[in-house]
């Protein structure tokens, strides 16, 4: 499994990342956790809002950060 968190960099951004990392951790899975700032890698994937969380490829979340909990669902 491989999680992607789409942003430039902002405080939000960093907050999903730290939220996704969290919960991989907390649910003991064997799961990459890749941050793409790259403007165009984050259009490729047709999000036009950061902060995004892509699961194996497909966005799962655009324009917020979900709390850990909601992380761990959108894993399990």
């Amino acid at each position: 499994m491989k999680i992607q968190v789409l942003g430039t960099g902002c405080q939000k951004c960093e907050k999903l990342a730290e939220s996704a990392e969290k919960a991989v951790f907390e649910l003991a899975i064997d799961c990459e956790v890749e941050k793409i700032t790259d403007i165009n890698q984050i259009m490729e994937f047709g999000v036009m809002l950061t902060p995004a969380l892509a699961i194996d490829g497909v966005v799962k979340v655009v324009g917020k950060v979900p709390s850990v909990d909601a992380i761990k669902n959108l894993l399990q």
